[in-house]
């Protein structure tokens, strides 16, 4: 059976920009993969948000706390926090350490242990097992045991690349703020059906 590293690489650190709003970019098409001890899932990143540093809308925005800590680490750790009670949402910090930024993982195209992946979501629609923020994190299982993990580095949760060809990018407003809500910081693949949101951001 294929695992979900066959093929993957390590999306080493040296290799993500230095700057939130080209990390969001570079991130799409990039590969998630979420190690468990029942099997590996994974999915490819089709949809992102940047929230660079100074930005009202960010977690960052009125500085470090325990809470957001992992915002601080040096661009690759993962930020995963608990939004509305509701959903555990997962961003990448994106600057260098002590500064605070972070880049929202918006929707994934799944690839590996979809079955599993469907048994944790409870569904089994294929286009929206992953396609939302709080819905890929539920399917990969990821909660607040992950914040502050190494995402450049092999482990529960990392960052990785393959062969795959660099996809047409299409960048929007971001969905669903009360604050900086027309700044085009909202990246995605343009046609692809796992990505989230109204028609009229997606074109």
């Amino acid at each position: 059976m294929r695992l979900a590293t066959d093929g993957y690489k390590v999306l080493a650190r040296a290799e993500l920009p230095r700057d939130t709003v080209l990390l969001a970019q570079h991130l799409i098409g990039k590969i998630l993969v979420r190690e468990t001890p029942e099997g590996s899932f994974s999915g490819r990143i089709v949809e992102t948000e940047a929230y660079p540093v100074g930005d009202a809308a960010g977690h960052a925005y009125r500085g470090e706390t325990l809470r957001n800590h992992a915002l601080f680490l040096c661009r690759g750790h993962a930020y995963v926090y608990l939004a509305y009670g509701a959903s555990y949402l997962l961003n990448v910090s994106s600057e260098t350490s002590g500064i605070g930024a972070g880049v929202l993982v918006r929707a994934l195209e799944p690839l590996d242990g979809i079955p599993s992946m469907q048994r944790n979501r409870r569904v089994q629609n294929l286009r929206d097992l992953t396609r939302g923020p709080g819905r890929l994190t539920a399917a990969l299982d990821i909660d607040r045991r992950l914040d502050g993990i190494d995402l450049c580095r092999m482990g529960p949760l990392w960052l990785a690349r393959d062969d795959h060809d660099v996809p047409e990018i299409g960048r929007s407003a971001r969905i669903g703020l009360s604050r900086e809500t027309d700044r085009p910081l909202r990246f995605y693949v343009r046609g692809d059906r796992f990505v989230s949101g109204p028609k009229t951001l997606n074109r």
